[in-house]
């Protein structure tokens, strides 16, 4: 069957500029934009507050992305709405202190990552799966937390997303992650539970045993990984392996497998 290609789309927001560096302006050539003048982490630049005319002016750029994944010939978009990015610092209290539409309650914060999820999805063909990435919890006080998120998943599960992808974190800077093998798969467990949304784990899953576990426990439906298959280009063959499953190795490679 081979890989299916996906994409991830996403706008940095207050964490970085869209201009390169050589062109010209100061720090680094950055000019970031956030929903409210609230800077990442100290030393990072004071973000512009986005007008609704630049909020449209994003959401075309997230649509225009999505109609050029199709002609590259990618067979799933992800929108990346977590670790403090532009989607992301919307839904957080912690980084939107607007007083218009667009900030203050659950339901203005929730209202610009939900017009671009809207528009892509409107975008995309019936038979391209919609991922949304989110952060779970801010893991600060008064920040998002799990509750918002599955008020969140409920709103996108309308709107036709097919996989809500939870991390969490990356909203401000010096909080205390309990950091430990799996230690986000409770909220993959809880949206799939209790909204009927399909989701994906994330974070520290290292292991092809550890991955069945948490998918045969109903935990989530898919496994995402990211920084082991860096250390190890080929763990899914070796996961294959370890699994019992019969996967084709090329013959160049067959005898180091």
């Amino acid at each position: 069957a081979g890989a299916v290609p996906g994409i991830q789309l996403a706008h940095a927001g207050r964490k970085a500029g869209t201009a390169r560096p050589w062109e010209g302006g100061k720090p680094l050539g950055w000019r970031v934009v956030g929903p409210s003048p609230i800077p990442f982490a100290e030393g990072y630049p004071v973000p512009e507050p986005l007008d609704e005319g630049g909020m449209a002016r994003v959401l075309e750029a997230f649509v225009a992305g999505a109609k050029r994944a199709l002609r590259a010939g990618f067979r799933v978009v992800e929108l990346h709405m977590a670790h403090g990015y532009l989607l992301s610092s919307f839904l957080s209290p912690l980084s939107n202190r607007r007083e218009d539409a667009y900030g203050g309650s659950l339901e203005n914060r929730m209202r610009f990552p939900l017009e671009v999820a809207r528009a892509v999805r409107e975008a995309l063909p019936p038979e391209v799966p919609l991922f949304v990435r989110v952060s779970a919890t801010d893991w600060g006080e008064g920040g998002w937390g799990l509750e918002d998120t599955l008020a969140f998943a409920e709103r996108l599960k309308a709107l036709g997303v097919d996989l809500l992808d939870l991390s969490s974190g990356g909203v401000v800077p010096g909080v205390r992650i309990p950091v430990a093998p799996g230690f986000q798969v409770p909220f993959a467990d809880a949206v799939r539970k209790r909204v009927g949304l399909r989701t994906g784990a994330v974070g520290l899953i290292t292991t092809p045993e550890q991955a069945e576990t948490l998918l045969q426990a109903g935990s989530a439906d898919l496994v995402l990984l990211g920084r082991v298959l860096l250390r190890d280009p080929y763990f899914p063959l070796r996961a294959a392996q370890a699994l019992g499953v019969k996967a084709e190795v090329p013959p160049q490679y067959a005898r180091a497998f």
